[in-house]
C-alpha cells in the first residue's frame, strides 16, 4: 500500500529525509515516531504529492510519486498538524465545499455521516471560527475521510485534544483499521502508539528502526518475568541461572527478576523449580518497558 525506496529530500544543503525504505502494509496502522525537525512532516508531503523527492522513488495505493501525483491525492486522505478551515463559514458548509472537490457523489449523506460519527452534527451549523481546538480537530479529520480515502495520513491527531475528545479520536482510529484502511500516524504520543500501531518507525532524517512495539522491547531490553516472593534463598538464583533459556537472573529485595527469549513457553520450567524448592510464590508478572523507553534509547543512539 506505501512503499518507498531510498526516499530523500534536500532543501539546499539541508537533507530533511535521507534513503527512507519502507513497506506498509494494506490495513495496516503504521506509526512514524521522531523528533521535532526530524523529517516526519516532509515524509508526509512527499507520500501525498505535496512535494516531490530530491531522490528515490514511493508508490502510494499503487501509483508513483512525481508521476501519478492527482491519483495518489484522489485516494489519501490527509490530516495534517495544523488544519485550516474557512474559520467564517458553517461546519457542514467547510465539509460540501471540500465535499464537491473531492466529486463526492452522494455529498449531503457523506457529509451528514461523518459528522454525526464525531460527535458535531448538532454544531452543523455554528461558524468553524468559534470551533474549539478540538472541535475543528473532529471537523478535519471529517474532511479528510469524506472522499473515503484506501490510506489515511494523520499528523499528530490527537495533540492538543482534552482526553475526552482525544479518546474519541483514538477510538474512531480504531473503527477505521476495522474497515481495512491503512493508516500512516505521526505522532509525539507514545503511549497512543503503542496502543493503536501494529508497527512503527523510529526517525531521524532516516530509519533507525522499524518493528512492532513489542518486537522493538525485546530487541533493546530482553523479555523479563518477575517473581514476586514471601523470602529468598540465593540458591535459587544459581539454579534458575542454570536454564539454557536463562539469560539473565537477579533479585531485588524479595523479587526474582529474570531476563529469558520465551517467557510463555519456559515459564512452567522455572516456577516447578521454585516450588520444588519450597519457595513461597505470590505471584508473577511481566517487566515491561514503555514504549517512551525504547524511543529515548533509539534517539539517544542515533
Amino acid at each position: 500500500m506505501i512503499i518507498t525506496e531510498n526516499l530523500s529530500r534536500k532543501f539546499d544543503d539541508f537533507v530533511a529525509v535521507e534513503n527512507l525504505n519502507i513497506h506498509v502494509e494494506p490495513g495496516e496502522v503504521f506509526g512514524f515516531l521522531g523528533p521535532n525537525g526530524a523529517g516526519k512532516t516532509t515524509t508526509v508531503r512527499m507520500l501525498t504529492s505535496l512535494i516531490h523527492p530530491s531522490n528515490g522513488w514511493a508508490n502510494v495505493n499503487g501509483f508513483v510519486v512525481g508521476e501519478q501525483d492527482d491519483q495518489i491525492r484522489r485516494s489519501v486522505g490527509l490530516l495534517t498538524e495544523t488544519p485550516g478551515m474557512y474559520d467564517s463559514l458553517s461546519a457542514i458548509y467547510n465539509l460540501m465545499i471540500y465535499a464537491n472537490l473531492y466529486e463526492v457523489i452522494q455529498p449531503k449523506e457523506q457529509v451528514e455521516k461523518y459528522l454525526r460519527l464525531l460527535g458535531l452534527w448538532e454544531r452543523r451549523f455554528d461558524l468553524v471560527g468559534m470551533f474549539s481546538k478540538g472541535m475543528r480537530q473532529k471537523l478535519a479529520i471529517a474532511r479528510a475521510l469524506l472522499h473515503e480515502p484506501r490510506v489515511l495520513f494523520l499528523d499528530e491527531p490527537t495533540a492538543g485534544l482534552d482526553p475526552e475528545a482525544a479518546q474519541l479520536v483514538r477510538n474512531f482510529i480504531s473503527e477505521l483499521k476495522e474497515e481495512g484502511r491503512t493508516i500512516f500516524i505521526c505522532t509525539h504520543n507514545l503511549e497512543e502508539a503503542d496502543r493503536l500501531c501494529d508497527r512503527i518507525a523510529v526517525f531521524k532524517n532516516r530509519l533507525l528502526v522499524m518493528d512492532s512495539p513489542a518486537k522493538l522491547r525485546a530487541q533493546l531490553y530482553g523479555r523479563k518475568i518477575v517473581i514476586h516472593l514471601t523470602s529468598i534463598d540465593p540458591a535459587w538464583i544459581s539454579k534458575i541461572s542454570a536454564f539454557p533459556f536463562v539469560n539473565e537472573t537477579h533479585n531485588v529485595d524479595n523479587k526474582i527478576i529474570v531476563t529469558l527469549e520465551n517467557p510463555e513457553q519456559h515459564n512452567p520450567s522455572i516456577i516447578n523449580l521454585l516450588v520444588q524448592e519450597g519457595a513461597m510464590i505470590q505471584f508473577v508478572g511481566e517487566l515491561r518497558h514503555s514504549l517512551e523507553d525504547v524511543y529515548l534509547q533509539l534517539v539517544r543512539n542515533a
